[in-house]
């Protein structure tokens, strides 16, 4: 054989092997590549000043936490902290940091960099945001430092590597929401430098580094070769693709332009099964899909009017005709894998007779006109907001309540409903620190009903919030338990919501694509993933 095709031929197996290592379609000749098919853009990458997954989904691999979730459950072990001790009376946390990690930028990890970050999240003017702005800090920790109910006192530097925060009172939650994505630990030089800007190119200490974010297309991260857990990521870089569409982000992936995929439409998760060349990921079900109610506008402030949508939503028909069997019918707030969850609470049942009547009583024996918002892009708990929006429209119609359906885009529709421009709206949530403060505090008590509103339902009432507040600040999980169960009988005979589902999201990825655990939280870390071809 003549030397030039010898050459020829070891170029061949060379670049065979680089491009086995390559993922979906578009990877190109970028090592291991993981494209990552998600069903919208996210809409900015502070995780502070965040509420959604699909910003989460990017952040949670380039920032990290203090502590953080395990793999398979909301259970806390040990993140940028090692290890931590909490006083007695259960007011003092010590947090001892790992030593020697650097932020992406090349600056140190160390525990002035935790009290900037605190301090940035609980002081207005180091925030790039409005005094009345939601941010899950103020929402977990009693509001923004000066607020009634702001229940950190203190956050300081002890050492270098040695963290201490000083509670006003204990709070039972707080070591879970501390593991929350919204409390990972931003390089306080990026920050200084353009707080605007670090929204749009975050860093932190991950195991990915941001790379590139084209709008409304892709966003991109690669590999932090300083990362301290050794021999993590496996991944050289991740595409995060906006395909809104389920039906053609399925199409992707079985075409293999992408990788991995979210948002897979219940009818088929069969036909991944199916498929030999792609594998079926459930997420752990910790969501719920609800209808919310305006209650500060007529005639959705009368209780009975609200009572009587309950009776008239068929959630079984509902959970047929989109989740296949994927799903269960809701009756709390909260779902029933989580700990305080009243199994005592009856459902409101399906019954149009009991519906009119309660209408009837409320005055609106001939039905009403209502607007309602339903969501434009699948999200797990809601797989097709405008279908199942439908669905519910034909329902209400059988009770003289006549609906027109609206669906902006996604981040109008989000901030429609934060202002409280709706009358009715599609919403859901996936817990995110396995605590039932995270659902009722932050979904439906009246300190979060203030715009922009996380309670979207602008629903308030003090002794839901009185209870609320004694369950964040006992620490027996049992005490706390039965405090959420009397919250939720409250919120159920008050019916803010219609709750709809709890949903078994669905993902589905190449069967080359190892190593991936579905979050129960609805965000994932990548840094085990890995491509074996």
């Amino acid at each position: 054989m003549k030397k030039s095709l010898l050459i020829a031929v070891g170029f061949v197996l060379i670049l065979s092997t680089v491009l086995a290592g390559c993922g979906g379609k578009s990877a190109g000749g970028q090592g291991k590549t993981l494209i990552y098919g998600r069903g919208a853009d996210s809409p900015q990458l502070d995780p502070a000043l965040v509420t959604d997954g699909e910003s989460f989904r990017v952040t949670e691999n380039v920032m990290e936490t203090l502590v953080e979730y395990k793999k398979k459950s909301m259970e806390v072990k040990p993140g940028l902290a090692k290890d931590w001790e909490q006083s007695d009376d259960g007011k003092t946390w010590t947090f001892h940091l790992r030593e020697g990690i650097q932020f992406h930028d090349g600056t140190p990890f160390n525990a002035e960099a935790v009290v900037f970050n605190f301090e940035r999240w609980m002081n207005q003017e180091m925030k790039p945001s409005k005094k009345d702005d939601f941010t899950y800090y103020a929402s977990m920790f009693g509001g923004f430092k000066g607020d009634e109910g702001h229940i950190i006192e203190s956050v300081k530097a002890v050492d270098e590597y040695t963290v201490q925060f000083q509670l006003k009172e204990s709070q039972g939650p707080f070591l879970q929401n501390l593991a929350m994505s919204p409390f990972a630990i931003a390089s306080p030089k990026a920050v200084k430098a353009d707080p605007a800007e670090f929204a749009q190119h975050p860093v932190g200490t991950g195991p990915f580094k941001f790379k590139s974010w084209k709008k409304g297309d892709s966003i991109t991260i690669v590999k932090n070769e300083d990362y301290w857990q050794e021999g993590l990521p496996k991944l050289d870089r991740v595409i995060f693709e906006s395909i809104p569409d389920n039906s053609a982000r399925f199409t992707a992936l079985q075409s293999g332009d992408i990788d991995v995929m979210d948002g897979l439409n219940p009818d088929d998760a069969k036909r991944v099964e199916k498929n030999e060349n792609l594998q079926l990921l459930k997420r752990p079900p910790n969501n719920v899909g609800y209808l919310a109610f305006n209650t500060e506008k007529e005639p959705f402030d009368n209780k009975k009017v609200r009572q009587a949508i309950n009776h008239a939503v068929n959630k079984k028909g509902l959970i047929k005709s989109f989740y296949a069997g994927l799903a269960e019918p809701a009756k709390n707030p909260i779902p029933p894998s989580m700990w305080g969850y009243n199994e005592k609470v009856e459902p409101y049942e399906y019954d149009l007779d009991k519906a009119k009547q309660l209408l009837k009583e409320a005055g609106y024996e001939d039905g009403f006109k209502a607007t309602f918002y339903a969501m434009p892009e699948p999200r797990p708990y809601m797989p097709d907001g405008k279908k199942i929006a439908e669905y519910i429209q034909a329902d209400l119609k059988k009770i003289g309540i006549e609906v027109e359906i609206v669906s902006p885009e996604w981040q109008t529709y989000l901030e429609d409903t934060e202002q409280g421009k709706h009358e009715m709206a599609l919403l859901g949530w996936t817990g995110d620190n396995g605590d039932p403060d995270n659902f009722l505090y932050v979904l439906l008590d009246q300190d979060n009903a203030r715009v922009p509103a996380q309670n979207i339902a602008f629903y308030k009432n003090e002794q839901l919030h009185d209870i609320l507040i004694k369950a964040q600040r006992e620490t027996e999980q049992s005490k706390r338990a039965e405090l959420y169960k009397k919250a939720q009988h409250i919120i159920h005979e008050d019916a803010p919501w219609v709750p709809l589902v709890y949903s078994t999201p669905s993902l589905a990825a190449q069967s080359y694509v190892k190593g991936y655990q579905p979050h129960p939280k609805g965000s994932d870390s990548l840094a085990e993933v890995d491509i074996e071809k």
